[in-house]
């Protein structure tokens, strides 16, 4: 019973806290929860916003580098030319720079922002975990003395892909691409879950967030295409097929147009499944506060259902963050073992 109220309570977290929670614009709570932004909200307290202010660092080709805190720049205010572009306005809700005849330029941003902060923090704690992980091995000898506990966990973690993922799908020099393998679904799948958790420093939508799932699904394309072997680019530009399929040519065409869709499908299949989970989850939980006015009967009835939905959701989330760091990692296993294929020797 204390475990399902503590989950009931991180559900609720999710919510304002305000008395005006009853008006919910749904847009605003959606998208306020799942995209990027220039502070951190943490909760809100008797109608005052309690958040995390962040540095904002920008560089204006008329003025040069700048920073200052978000705080400047909340709601609507300008601080040295600079505001954030309101709703319906060019490059809404970025920095921009208004110019002294009025026109909005946007300069380079390279703020730390919430995603950001997220991406820096998990990256450090899932970096202690590791380092905690090795010293058990440093101070113990694993022949004799089998790991217990959280220690145990990460092993099994470890020797699943590494023997069920990677070994199988990479094939024999395996061991040259495990580091970067290992790393992707690690660190896939402790942000999945940093993401699920509705409170500070959890919360953040990383994986969640298309220029994150680009940058590995680039990692995995310079991985495959840098040190695929002969054989793989010559079934690319060359592939056994007739000789007009190679004079149109038809056939390297289509396999080009391959290399860039198998990162692609990398992207966007991890992307959008973390960001419909939490989109899931958030409209669920928002059907206590707009069902607020339809009287304490129906409100009620709903509030219930939407908790054990949530919690339901929340649980199903979990094993979400497992699948598709699996899918990723296998998906970028097998797509680095099929540029290292031999040919077959014939008989």
């Amino acid at each position: 019973m204390k475990k399902i109220k503590y989950i009931i309570i991180s559900i609720l977290a999710l919510l304002p806290l305000s008395a005006g929670a009853q008006d919910l614009d749904m847009n605003e709570y959606l998208f306020g929860h799942i995209s990027d932004s220039y502070e951190w909200h943490i909760t809100t307290i008797k109608g005052e916003p309690v958040s995390i202010y962040l540095p904002v660092i920008l560089y204006s080709t008329e003025s040069g580098f700048h920073c200052f805190s978000s705080k400047h720049l909340e709601e609507g205010e300008m601080h040295e030319y600079f505001k954030i572009a309101e709703k319906g306005e060019k490059y809404e809700g970025k920095i921009v720079e208004v110019m002294s005849d009025g026109s909005v330029v946007k300069p380079w941003d390279i703020s730390i922002t919430k995603n950001v902060l997220g991406l820096m923090i998990n990256c450090t704690l899932l970096v202690i975990i590791i380092l905690l992980t090795a010293s058990w091995y440093k101070k113990h000898d694993a022949r004799e003395e089998a790991p217990k506990g959280f220690v145990g966990i990460m092993e099994m973690l470890i020797t699943m892909v590494e023997d069920d993922i990677i070994k199988p799908s990479v094939g024999k020099d395996y061991k040259r691409y495990s580091p970067y393998l290992m790393t992707a679904f690690f660190f896939i799948f402790f942000n999945n879950l940093m993401g699920i958790v509705p409170f500070f420093p959890g919360g953040a939508n990383i994986t969640g967030n298309i220029a994150v799932t680009l940058a590995l699904a680039l990692c995995t394309f310079l991985a495959v295409n840098l040190f695929g072997n002969k054989h793989y680019y010559k079934d690319i530009l060359w592939p056994d097929v007739p000789v007009f399929l190679k004079a149109i040519p038809l056939m390297p065409a289509i396999e080009i147009v391959g290399m860039f869709t198998k990162p692609f499908s990398l992207m966007v299949r991890l992307f959008a499944n973390i960001l419909a989970g939490h989109m899931m989850i958030l409209g669920v939980v928002a059907m206590i506060f707009v069902t607020a006015k339809m009287g304490p009967v129906l409100n009620g009835s709903l509030t219930f259902l939407s908790v054990v939905i949530g919690i339901f959701m929340d649980c199903l989330e979990c094993l979400v963050a497992f699948l598709q760091a699996y899918v990723f990692t296998t998906l970028s296993s097998v797509f680095i073992g099929l540029s290292r294929v031999e040919p077959h020797e014939e008989e």
